[in-house]
């Protein structure tokens, strides 16, 4: 039988882990669309947005399936996998930042961000 503190731990871990992959759901597609919107042909600063949008979205996505399945992944390689995304996330808010209309989507990648944080104190 589990105590109710581990039954708390694992509820918490769950929760946490739920909240990372759907942040990260929602930071993928405010990225893919921002992605979209750049133009291809433009400038090097829309293309370094469209690149960093791209890959984030990519990020999150696999982060999202991996915090989703029970694909065997174990707590090292889902701490590695949040830390990627964690990163790649606060890389693309920073991009984002400087883009004009591209606030919601730094606010989605900074709320991937908080909740990958969250998440990864639940790991230790």
């Amino acid at each position: 039988m589990t105590s109710t503190t581990s039954q708390q731990e694992l509820f918490r871990f769950l929760e946490d882990r739920f909240a990372c992959a759907q942040a990260c759901t929602e930071c993928a597609r405010a990225c893919a669309l921002r992605a979209s919107l750049a133009d291809p042909d433009g400038t090097e600063e829309q293309e370094k947005v469209r690149r960093k949008g791209i890959l984030c979205a990519e990020v999150c996505d696999a982060t999202c399936r991996a915090l989703s399945e029970q694909n065997g992944l174990d707590e090292a390689g889902m701490r590695i996998q949040v830390e990627w995304c964690r990163t790649v996330c606060l890389e693309c808010a920073h991009v984002f930042d400087v883009v004009p209309g591209a606030e919601e989507s730094a606010r989605a990648c900074r709320d991937c961000v908080r909740a990958c944080t969250e998440f990864l104190t639940v790991l230790n």
